[in-house]
C-alpha cells in the first residue's frame, strides 16, 4: 500500500522531495499509522524514514576528454563550431605569417643570396602584404633574378 501522505509529510520536514524520501520496509506498519508531522518527526528520529543522498555528476568524463584534447585529440571537423577566423583570429593567422615570411628572409640574407637593398625592398612586400607565402616570396625572387651571384 502506498504511503504518499505520510512521504509528502517527511518531505516537508526533511525539506527535500518526495522521490527522495526513503521508507524502511520492516516499519512500513508503523510509518502507515503515523499521520500528523509530529508522528513523522519521530520515525525519522528512528531512521524508519531517511532521506535519499543527493545524486552527483560524475566529471570522470569530462577529465578524459580534457585530456584527449591536451594531445590533440577530438579536433576533427565534428567537433568544430566557429568558424576557422574564430578558431584562430585574423591577426594571430597574419602574425604568423609574416613571422615565417620575414625569417625566411633572413635566413637568404645571411646565406648571402640577396643584397641589403634586395632584402629591404622584400622585407617591405613582406609587411605590406605582398607575398601570399614564402614559396610565393622564392618564386619572385626567382622572376625578378635578386639572386646574387656567389664569388
Amino acid at each position: 500500500m502506498k504511503q504518499n501522505i505520510q512521504k509528502r509529510l517527511a518531505a516537508q520536514i526533511l525539506k527535500c522531495s518526495t522521490k527522495r524520501v526513503k521508507l524502511d520496509k520492516e516499519r512500513l506498519e508503523d510509518i502507515k499509522k503515523a499521520i500528523t508531522k509530529a508522528n513523522v518527526k519521530s520515525l525519522i528520529k528512528e531512521k524508519a524514514i531517511k532521506r535519499k543522498p543527493v545524486k552527483g555528476i560524475s566529471k570522470s568524463r569530462v577529465r578524459k576528454n580534457k585530456a584527449q584534447k591536451r594531445k590533440g585529440r577530438q579536433r576533427g571537423y565534428g567537433s568544430r563550431k566557429g568558424t576557422k577566423n574564430i578558431r584562430l583570429g585574423k591577426k594571430r593567422r597574419w602574425v604568423n605569417l609574416v613571422r615565417a615570411q620575414r625569417k625566411l628572409l633572413k635566413d637568404i640574407k645571411e646565406r648571402g643570396l640577396i643584397s641589403k637593398q634586395s632584402y629591404r625592398g622584400l622585407y617591405l612586400r613582406v609587411n605590406s602584404g605582398f607575398f601570399r607565402n614564402r614559396r610565393h616570396i622564392k618564386l619572385y625572387i626567382g622572376e625578378q633574378n635578386l639572386l646574387e651571384k656567389k664569388k
